[in-house]
């Protein structure tokens, strides 16, 4: 430990010696004691960061007698059925796996773990189900077989068949029939008589029938491959051709008598999958294939049909600057424009767009050609109606339209770190949003079909989150029984704004034990990529950052440009180029930070992060050693030209246009610059995030003579759900950062 006080000798005129004492900095010669209790970490990886137990999956009846959800024990991954009595109050328990599978080990195909991967789906037993349209029947999908609950009278009936393990099934517009694909092929099923009839043919290894491909369901948002018109007599489904793809090979080494598993997967500037849309009748027959531009728009976004509207699609280009909706003539495949959008930089996709109103004669749509996010009125033609949110109104997601009310529900705020429920008239341009929660915090609901029932779920600035069901005036009918384990603790967590021109909204995590007098090293949480921010209004969010503060840390996470909800100019700052302005964002919040808070020590950074957050937190090593000095990189993107088509390319642009920018973004290039403690986390088993870029970059260090560690995780994937391995991935992390530093200094 060094001396407090310091002793400064000087030789005066006369020739005596005067001793000075001076105070130094008394916080920077004390070392914060840790509180943290491992038991937490063990608590927090086992519930799933005290997750489990909640109500899931919420879906209500169309006349709002009921709300049916899934729930799991408070350590458990395996969810059950409910449905909760919105007159009574009470709840019951509908299905469960174990009476279906009578103790029999769930079964899972390659395909749909892939597809629940896409979704970021852990749960086990009931992991989804789906509510016909008049509230009378529940579709299950269990171990590669298929059930229909009656939910009057509470009778389980088993869709048998023969055929190959179903995925993505849906109930037609009536509940009499089922859709599924098997095999790359699409199935109907009578669900009186059970009967099971085959609708397409050609199915090989590269094309498949009926199911999304890779970009769609892990970048576009979109899940499904077929649709049902309104009527429930014509099957829409895609055809995918992945012949022109590469093939990726993913192999067990631990187990390497296994052949590899294979999936084409669409790199940047190389080709992607051939997407069709075909419409057929349910009795079979010949497939009418929808036609529109497939060379200048190859990308299938979005598809809708409605009751008395169109079947509508959304086509992009492959730069993803302009994209057109499109209304398809059911008998011959034609189509008609109803708006095209372009932007220089992007368009952002909105899956709950466009919303066909009942009456067919006028839809909803979202855009950000203001620049920022607004909701507006089309008429059928596309022609432009009513504006509905301003530009300065925050507008987050759409909720729901009132047809009684002739109004709509949507999340808004003008403060990103916050989400509030609002009404708002869509008949009228002057009319001003009523904020319906007034709490500080995140809500989120859902409405019964007539509004007069809805599910609100709430996550408090203050830690409380409640999940209640409630009439239309608000009032409260009921909660949703949580089975989740309560935290031991809240995070301690201070919200702040830091900067100026541009400033950020930042969030900081003191360890509990919080000492003024003492200056504490400081740990980043980090993504600062597109589409995700990690400051909001939750202290529930941090508590994994509580506990790592407790060791004696401040973690701090801010979000810089290129995130989202700050308008369309913040989040396009990044077009061509992934990392110098967001770097600089971060080291400018950082330093902002530093010289708000004098308890934090910035000659002791550590920065964390996982995917992007992963990439950004080793490119922060490598090219600004003197701000970061150690980085942990979870699965990280390398190099941009290894990731997927979708999402590089609408952000760095094609690699035939912007080499230059590719080689800036990329990490490869930075290898020689290591001058700090590096250690990289992945799995052998990411489909996403392949485990190639890691050793790409590990390659890259170790031929430039850079020092690192490498933790693999065998047969992972790029979500990490085990437990165990949480647990220890965790403690790893930090046993890293306490060895680079505190016991460095």
């Amino acid at each position: 430990m060094r001396m407090i006080l310091a002793a400064v000798l000087t030789l005066s005129a006369v020739g005596c010696v005067s001793i000075k004492i001076t105070r130094t900095d008394v916080g920077a010669l004390r070392q914060p004691v840790s509180i943290a209790d491992d038991s937490f970490l063990e608590d927090y990886a086992a519930t799933r960061r005290f997750s489990l137990g909640t109500p899931r999956s919420v879906k209500l009846t169309p006349d709002g007698s009921a709300a049916l959800f899934l729930r799991s024990g408070p350590r458990s991954f395996v969810q059950d059925l409910y449905e909760f009595d919105t007159q009574t109050g009470q709840e019951r328990r509908l299905l469960t796996a174990s009476d279906i599978l009578s103790g029999a080990v769930e079964v899972l195909s390659e395909a749909e773990k892939a597809r629940r991967e896409r979704m970021r789906v852990s749960a086990r037993g009931i992991a989804s189900y789906q509510l016909s349209q008049n509230g009378t029947k529940i579709l299950v999908p269990l171990s590669g077989r298929l059930f229909v609950v009656d939910r009057d009278s509470g009778k389980v009936m088993e869709l048998h068949s023969d055929a190959g393990y179903p995925i993505d099934p849906q109930f037609s517009p009536d509940a009499s029939q089922v859709t599924c694909v098997r095999d790359g092929e699409v199935y109907v099923i009578d669900v009186a008589s059970g009967a099971e009839r085959k609708l397409t043919n050609g199915a090989t290894g590269h094309i498949t029938h009926g199911l999304s491909e890779f970009v769609a369901q892990e970048e576009m948002g979109r899940h499904h491959g077929t649709w049902w018109s309104p009527d429930g007599t014509i099957i829409v489904y895609q055809k995918t051709d992945t012949a022109m793809l590469e093939t990726m090979h993913i192999m067990d080494a631990t187990h390497p008598e296994k052949p590899p598993g294979t999936w084409p997967y669409p790199r940047p500037g190389k080709a992607n999958a051939v997407v069709s849309l075909g419409l057929m009748s349910i009795g079979g027959g010949e497939t009418v294939w929808v036609q529109w531009d497939r060379d200048r728009y190859p990308y299938l976004a979005t598809v809708k049909w409605k009751e008395n509207a169109p079947l509508t699609i959304l086509v992009q280009n492959r730069e993803q600057t302009e994209h057109l909706l499109l209304s398809v003539d059911e008998h011959t495949g034609y189509t008609t424009t109803l708006l095209v959008e372009r932007d220089d930089a992007w368009i952002n996709l909105d899956q709950s767009m466009p919303h066909w109103l009942p009456d067919g004669q006028t839809f909803l749509w979202t855009t950000e050609r203001n620049g920022s996010w607004q909701l507006e009125r089309r008429a059928r033609d596309g022609a432009p109606m009513t504006v509905i949110t301003k530009p300065d109104f925050g507008y987050r997601s759409f909720v729901s339209y009132d047809e009684k009310a002739n109004a709509v529900y949507v999340i808004g705020s003008d403060d990103p770190i916050h989400r509030y429920l609002y009404r708002v008239a869509i008949d009228s341009a002057s009319s001003s949003p009523k904020r319906i929660t007034p709490a500080r915090g995140n809500h989120g609901v859902t409405f019964s079909k007539d509004h007069a029932v809805y599910y609100h779920a709430f996550s408090g600035a203050n830690g409380t989150v409640d999940r209640v069901m409630r009439r239309a005036d608000g009032s409260e009918i009921g909660r949703l029984k949580s089975m989740a384990e309560a935290p031991p603790f809240m995070a301690n967590l201070e919200l702040t704004t830091v900067g100026d021109a541009p400033s950020f909204h930042a969030a900081l995590i003191r360890p509990r034990n919080f000492d003024p007098s003492i200056r504490y090293p400081v740990i980043v949480y980090v993504y600062g990529g597109p589409h995700a921010q990690m400051v909001g209004a939750s202290p529930r969010r941090y508590l994994l950052q509580q506990w790592m503060a407790d060791h004696g840390y401040i973690v701090v996470t801010l979000d810089g440009r290129g995130t989202p909800s700050r308008g369309r100019a913040w989040e396009r700052a990044t077009k061509n180029n992934l990392i110098d302005i967001p770097l600089d964002d971060q080291v400018a919040g950082l330093q902002a930070l530093g010289a708000k808070y004098a308890e934090m020590d910035l000659s002791r950074v550590g920065i964390y992060g996982w995917s992007f957050g992963g990439y950004f937190s080793a490119m922060a090593v490598m090219r600004r050693g003197d701000v970061y000095h150690a980085g942990v990189a979870g699965a990280p993107v390398a190099d941009w030209l290894d990731y997927d088509t979708h999402y590089t390319e609408r952000y760095m642009g094609l690699p035939e246009k912007n080499a230059d920018g590719y080689e800036k973004s990329s990490v490869l290039t930075y290898a020689e610059n290591l001058s700090r403690p590096l250690m990289i986390i992945h799995g052998t088993a990411d489909d996403n995030v392949y485990f190639m870029h890691s050793l790409k970059m590990s390659n890259a260090l170790f031929r430039a003579g850079k020092h690192h560690e490498f933790l693999v995780l065998s047969d992972f994937t790029h979500m990490v759900a085990d437990p165990l391995v949480t647990m220890r991935l965790n403690s790893r992390i930090m046993a890293f950062f306490e060895r680079s530093l505190r016991e460095s200094r």
